[in-house]
């Protein structure tokens, strides 16, 4: 991008907190920054601009923000001796100028949909070199993001957005506030991207929106998701998954779709939050305890070795040990292979936070601590049954703790470990689709030893 002279050869720093499309966002928000002459550093020290991509899902989140961004006050100077602190992603759009109450050192505020104003803005905070706050939050006119230049984290694996917006407005939920309404991008933009992804070497994609079961309806009057899924199954991507899936839009055109596409992976993630039909019903779910459960029959029947993960709050307000018993035998009915569990987080603007309850903490970290064991040992008993067999892994990389030994994920989003075989060199397996016979399986990993060559 031309015109950004101010920061050219300026170093950055990106700090993602929340969701995939945040994670997606921050790949394109680095592009952007490469693009004007930019060099990414592995340290906030060593930045001259710091980005925060942010997430207002929870409470704990905006906390952590905060304390990162203030914390950058005291740290050394940077590079170039000015640093810019730039805030973006969903809480700079719900807070906009507002940020400056709780982060006085923010130079640049840019929203959800405003991620092409980044350098723009960036540019004017380095001619001013001042902290007076420039603030984007308004939707840009210039298209979707993935119009935009992108720095992809790795080059086997690539986020594809296909739509932004939620139109479910769940009472819990902020993300419609802050991403606005349901935009799907057209069917032929999305393949055209995968089909050049794949070309430059990508092995797995994964397909994102805030409820990707409703992609086209915007567009095309109905849901083609099930279109969509097949259309780029076809463009010779090795490994397809998508997320999030709402239950209430997921139908049995795209549960055919996922069983008759060979590209897509036999995992799903599908959100339930309760088992309670009326907790369900409070949270404006638009599904009951029953309608869930038929779609999990539906989805063995059709894919029989597949596995589901799943999200779930507790302490939604008004919830009942009788509705926390509801969730435990839906959870032990459905036996997730995982489960995100949340305890209930007010978010100021959602129609929840207006909801009075008055059960005592204790007792709601007391039904977490119980869910969280039975979903701990559910977990474990899916593990046991790939015990001794064979398990298809795309490497992503060393793990934390030894160089020698070798991370990725099976066909079933299983973590899988592996040592580093005497012939090989870590180098030349990442990126590589790998079979590991499964000699252990834990809670949360399988571990193993590669067998036959890399492919």
């Amino acid at each position: 991008m031309a015109g950004y002279n101010q920061l050219v050869g300026k170093t950055y720093f990106i700090r993602t907190f929340g969701c995939q499309m945040n994670l997606h966002d921050s790949e394109r928000v680095s592009g952007v920054l490469e693009s004007c002459g930019c060099n990414l550093v592995e340290s906030i020290e060593e930045a001259d601009i710091v980005v925060f991509m942010t997430c207002c899902v929870r409470e704990n989140a905006d906390t952590r923000l905060y304390g990162q961004a203030t914390a950058l006050v005291s740290a050394p100077a940077s590079p170039s001796g000015h640093r810019v602190l730039a805030i973006g992603g969903c809480i700079a759009q719900r807070d906009g100028d507002r940020i400056r109450t709780n982060i006085p050192n923010a130079d640049v505020v840019f929203g959800t949909s405003a991620l092409a104003s980044l350098p723009e803005l960036l540019q004017r905070a380095f001619e001013r070199r001042t902290h007076e706050l420039l603030v984007c939050t308004e939707e840009d006119t210039r298209g979707f993001s993935t119009d935009l230049p992108t720095h992809r984290a790795t080059r086997f694996h690539a986020w594809v957005p296909i739509m932004t917006g939620c139109n479910n407005f769940c009472t819990y939920c902020i993300v419609p506030y802050v991403r606005g309404r349901e935009r799907s991008r057209t069917m032929e933009s999305v393949v055209a991207e995968c089909e050049l992804l794949v070309g430059e070497g990508a092995r797995e994609i994964c397909l994102l929106g805030q409820n990707v079961n409703s992609y086209g309806r915007d567009n095309y009057g109905k849901p083609r998701f099930d279109e969509l899924l097949r259309a780029v199954g076809a463009t010779g991507i090795e490994r397809l998954r998508f997320t999030s899936s709402n239950p209430k839009d997921l139908s049995d055109s795209v549960i055919e779709a996922m069983a008759q596409t060979p590209a897509v992976m036999p995992h799903l993630h599908l959100a339930v939050q309760s088992g309670s039909t009326r907790i369900l019903r409070a949270m404006n779910r638009s599904y009951t305890r029953e309608e869930y459960l038929d779609l999990v029959e539906h989805l063995r029947a059709a894919m029989p070795h597949i596995a589901l993960s799943t999200d779930i709050i507790v302490g939604f307000p008004g919830e009942t040990e009788e509705d926390f018993a509801d969730t435990l035998s839906l959870v032990e009915k459905v036996g997730f292979s995982s489960a995100y569990t949340f305890i209930y987080s007010k978010r100021d603007g959602t129609p929840a936070a207006k909801m009075h309850d008055d059960t005592p903490h204790d007792v709601i970290q007391a039904r977490f601590e119980r869910l969280a064991e039975l979903v701990a040992q559910l977990a474990h008993d899916a593990n046991q049954k790939d015990l001794g067999a064979v398990a298809e892994v795309l490497v992503e990389g060393p793990s934390k703790r030894s160089q020698n030994v070798l991370v990725g994920h099976s066909r079933k989003n299983q973590t899988v470990h592996f040592d580093l075989p005497a012939s090989r060199t870590a180098e030349e397996l990442v990126g590589q689709l790998v079979d590991v016979k499964v000699s252990e399986a834990r809670t949360w990993y399988l571990r193993g030893s590669m067998v036959g060559d890399p492919r």
